[in-house]
């Protein structure tokens, strides 16, 4: 099917403009689509080729819900002043299907629309002039909250998901329904920029391999109108485990040893090109770990040169890493039970060429370099935008504190129950459950005896906090080894004393915070809160009849939030606390959040969860405020502390900060 000439010319032309490019060299569009488009990527001989003309794919990967809205333009752009051709995304179904059935893709009003525009951040992609490669799972691991999935799914009793299990696959047939059309439209052969759409994700790695799950995704896709190329993706050492020979193209990840991976991957498709969907440019953090993860720019810069030689097409994971915001982050675990949990941190910098707020590196400079040197198919790149210095803002004095007992005032939902629910099987959302933030188990007129021990049975998912009288006496998390005590993961069964003098008639709180659900790994976990593995017993007696809380932390509850009263500075327990950043300047930029001073929580700005912080636990130190996310005038920062009072201010850095 051609493509028509007229509308090739137009694009061009914006292109041109956009970019502010000179008539010297064709963009890649004017290139790859001159006298019209006849066909998209081709894997019928050793190389690629794209619409009849011979290309290496060098892609590198943005996740555009990693990257705030309105820094997409000047992300996508950086990629392209290397020299590299296109863009890598996962889609996460989370973003766009953030309840059962209610859908957004930028305008459906949920409380994550500015990243659900995937249709604009695809266009400006192409605006940007580069191809993309599309991975929309429906799993994507991409060390993303339950690997992209919706918690919703969780609330249909003895669900499979990841295999053919019915259930499982009707949600991803309704999901596929409003988001193909969205791809179909944007494949390169109607004049878009999709090239390539990879089916699943390193499914051959997955505890359970079923085959015909995949040969059912396959089928949708193809049902749906997709025509571009269709992959998969996997380590070599997973052989073709989790692929469909003849039906897909068959990628890789890897970060070294790229001769031999290339040599298997030939193996396994003689005849065919070779791409490293996953060249690993640095790795991610999780906390608990002691120092943020580095890869050498020498050896970096080495390895990539090898692909590049090999000949091989690549993608850079991650060119920009980007950020978790919010409650975002997945985890891993292990094999066994929950104990084995490693939560991600808040910072997906991953020591990418382009860092987190979007600086160039020296890995940037060696990109730029060996694409002059190996690249063959000369077109115009743009030149780069400049990095705009970030800001120290004055250090802030707090303001406003709401404690424990002010917030459960104002939280909107409480529900009453015989026996402690998880967060997905709450009532609440459109009956789509807690995804993400915190539960609160309460319950009033307890009688406790002295030396009284509070047991809860199984591992907790994933921390707990114990009020007694809105006392906080668990253990505030300011050590790495506080992780072998009671209210954390890795202890099994366990128990604490609440108090050696009896108590009548007191208040109990169980706050438990999901930290993350395992995007790869023991896929099997996943509930949040008190779960059905987890039971409550003072001394001998089984707690029931709980009033519970969800405290979602949503932007239009984080905005509206009253009742602020002054600082207590002896506080020791989880609240609330307020400052106010005013800025009488036009100087707004990026900055950080220096959060040494506070021990375990989350920051929220102008009502968006920025992340949490972790400074007893490393390696992230400081969270990454984004400038367009600030005003003129007056920003409201709100800090939900766990455990103690920080006796500190709100300190911004330049900076990241890494514990050593």
């Amino acid at each position: 099917m051609a493509f028509n000439f007229h509308f090739r010319n137009l694009l061009g032309q914006l292109l041109l403009i956009t970019l502010g490019a000179s008539a010297d060299l064709p963009t890649l569009y004017e290139y790859y689509t001159e006298g019209g488009i006849n066909s998209g990527l081709s894997v019928d001989q050793p190389y690629f080729t794209l619409n009849g003309k011979n290309i290496s794919i060098y892609s590198g990967a943005i996740h555009y819900f990693r990257v705030p809205p309105e820094l997409w333009q000047d992300r996508l752009r950086k990629l392209r002043v290397t020299g590299v051709n296109t863009v890598e995304t996962y889609i996460a179904w989370n973003i766009h299907e953030p309840q059962d059935g209610v859908f957004d893709f930028g305008d459906g009003g949920t409380e994550l629309e500015a990243w659900a525009d995937l249709p604009g951040f695809l266009r400006l992609a192409q605006q940007e002039d580069l191809f993309v490669v599309i991975r929309p799972g429906p799993y994507i691991c991409g060390e993303w909250e339950f690997g992209g999935l919706p918690s919703w799914l969780l609330r249909n009793e003895g669900i499979q998901v990841r295999t053919r299990d019915p259930t499982f696959m009707s949600y991803v047939e309704r999901y596929f329904g409003q988001l193909m059309p969205i791809l179909t439209e944007l494949q390169f052969t109607k004049g878009g920029p999709i090239i390539m759409v990879q089916v699943e994700n390193e499914f051959g790695y997955s505890a359970n391999i079923d085959l015909e799950y995949l040969q059912q995704l396959y089928d949708l896709y193809k049902s749906s109108g997709i025509v571009e190329l269709l992959v998969s993706n996997d380590g070599t050492n997973a052989g073709q485990s989790g692929t469909l020979p003849g039906l897909l193209f068959q990628t890789a990840d890897f970060g070294s040893d790229i001769q031999t991976c290339f040599e298997t991957l030939e193996q396994m498709q003689p005849n065919k090109p070779v791409m490293d969907m996953e060249f690993y440019t640095g790795w991610l953090d999780h906390w608990t770990e002691e120092q943020h993860h580095t890869r050498d720019p020498n050896d970096f810069r080495d390895t990539y040169e090898q692909i590049l030689a090999y000949p091989g097409s690549v993608n850079f994971y991650m060119f920009h890493g980007g950020t978790n915001w919010g409650f975002m982050n997945g985890a891993n675990n292990g094999p066994g039970d929950n104990s084995n949990f490693q939560p991600v941190t808040t910072s997906y910098d991953y020591d990418a060429p382009l860092t987190e707020a979007g600086d160039y590196t020296t890995k940037y400079e060696a990109i730029r370099e060996l694409m002059k040197q190996y690249n063959t198919i000369e077109t115009y790149t743009p030149d780069p935008p400049e990095v705009k210095e970030r800001r120290v803002y004055d250090s802030l004095d707090l303001n406003g504190q709401l404690r424990f007992e002010d917030i459960l005032r104002q939280v909107p939902d409480k529900i009453d129950s015989d026996v402690p629910l998880s967060m997905e099987m709450l009532p609440i959302n459109q009956n789509s459950g807690q995804s993400y933030g915190y539960i609160v188990y309460h319950q009033e007129g307890v009688n406790i005896p002295a030396n009284s021990v509070l047991t809860i049975t199984g591992h907790v998912r994933d921390t707990v906090m114990v009020l007694v009288n809105n006392v906080l006496l668990s253990n505030a998390l300011t050590s790495r080894d506080r992780l072998d005590t009671f209210g954390y993961w890795r202890i099994e069964n366990g128990n604490i004393t609440l108090t050696t003098e009896a108590l009548n008639g007191a208040t109990l709180d169980l706050i438990v915070e999901n930290w993350g659900r395992v995007g790869f790994g023991n896929f099997y976990y996943q509930y949040k809160g008190l779960t059905d593995s987890n039971s409550v017993f003072l001394n001998d007696e089984e707690l029931s009849s709980w009033t519970i809380y969800p405290l979602e932390f949503k932007k239009s509850w984080n905005q509206n939030l009253g009742d602020w009263g002054s600082v207590e500075e002896s506080q020791s327990g989880p609240a609330l606390y307020k400052a106010t950043l005013t800025i009488d300047d036009d100087d707004i930029t990026d900055t950080f959040i220096d959060m040494r001073g506070w021990v375990r929580g989350f920051v929220i700005v102008n009502g968006i969860v920025l992340g949490r912080y972790a400074s007893g636990l490393g390696p992230q130190q400081a969270l990454y405020l984004p400038g367009p996310w600030l005003q003129k005038g007056d920003n409201e920062i709100i800090v939900f502390e766990h455990s103690l009072w920080p006796g500190s201010q709100i300190v911004f850095s330049k900076d990241p900060i890494y514990s050593s």
